[in-house]
């Protein structure tokens, strides 16, 4: 496994990494999750991602009891605060609930700090200044190594950079954009001058589009999927997403892999891309999606240009 600073920061994560959304306590146990995270750890995933409205923090408090089996040093912890409940303060950026919040997240990790904190989106009810005090803070104080975002626009994140630097803050280190095949202008487009600019790191997350460029829907959306059960999931334009899908297969054939694999292996092509965070339901999805780290030199320039030509068509 490949490590990657997380732009300008210090701290390293692999190429890799393990996620918790949709699957921990809604499709996975304890037992489960245990014997994931150990196998995503010993094939060198060193960066576990969470947050706070993930099962309602269940998600969380799985992760917890698993954790407690590995030298805290060795791991790379990361959770989001947005969602965290029902109450009028348990949702958004306020200072009240991003500590409030933080610290029932580390309760339900059992963790003392996470290495990365999140903010799950932009809330428009809360000044950025107000978040950026509070984010400051929870670094200060060791709830937190690094802070940062999680789909905020750019103009959004550049005035969080403005404001922590008027403010002598400190600086948000990282986002966490939605990135695959066939959604790409957020990293591609909307933060170059951010990469330029402030060297941020990207932990990318849906890097298969909710399984679809796994080639898992080509025949169909089986009853017991994850698109089944979350039909929020299925973009206006599946169908003609699944065909191109299916053209992408033939050069994972010529590459001898899988198509998870192709299309991991391109995002973790990208230099903007510290962490491709993936997910699974089965040890042998899991297994194949770690395949990618060998896939990734083998997307030659001229490979890569057919891959575009098929996403573009």
């Amino acid at each position: 496994m490949e490590y990657n600073k997380l732009g300008k920061a210090g701290i390293k994560l692999s190429e890799l990494s393990f996620g918790s959304w949709i699957t921990f306590a809604q499709q996975l146990g304890v037992k489960e999750v245990k014997e994931f995270m150990h196998t995503a750890f010993d094939h060198g995933i060193n960066f576990f991602d969470n947050a706070e409205g993930y099962a309602h923090g269940e998600s969380e408090v799985m992760m917890g009891k698993v954790l407690k089996d590995f030298r805290r040093e060795d791991l790379v912890i990361s959770t989001k605060i947005f969602w965290g409940g029902h109450g009028p303060n348990d949702t958004g950026l306020s200072r009240k609930h991003l500590i409030e919040g933080t610290k029932n997240s580390l309760k339900r990790l059992q963790l003392d700090y996470v290495d990365l904190l999140f903010c799950h989106r932009p809330d428009p009810n809360t000044p950025i200044e107000e978040t950026v005090l509070a984010m400051d803070y929870l670094v200060r104080k060791g709830y937190a190594f690094y802070w940062g975002t999680s789909e905020w626009s750019a103009d959004e994140i550049e005035e969080a950079f403005r404001i922590a630097e008027q403010l002598n803050c400190m600086k948000p280190s990282m986002e966490q954009p939605r990135y695959n095949l066939f959604f790409r202008d957020h990293l591609e487009k909307d933060y170059l001058s951010l990469f330029e600019k402030y060297h941020i790191g990207t932990t990318v997350w849906s890097p298969l589009a909710s399984g679809i460029l796994s080639g898992k829907y080509d025949h169909g959306i089986p009853q017991d999927s994850r698109l089944a059960k979350e039909s929020w999931l299925v973009p206006d334009n599946f169908q003609q997403q699944v065909e191109k899908v299916k053209k992408l297969a033939t050069i994972a054939q010529d590459l001898q892999c899988s198509t998870a694999q192709l299309s991991l292996a391109w995002c973790l092509v990208n230099p903007n891309v510290s962490s491709v965070i993936t997910g699974a339901t089965k040890m042998e999805q899991l297994i194949d999606n770690l395949g990618a780290i060998d896939v990734k030199p083998k997307l030659t320039p001229e490979i890569l240009s057919l891959i575009d030509k098929i996403c573009s068509e």
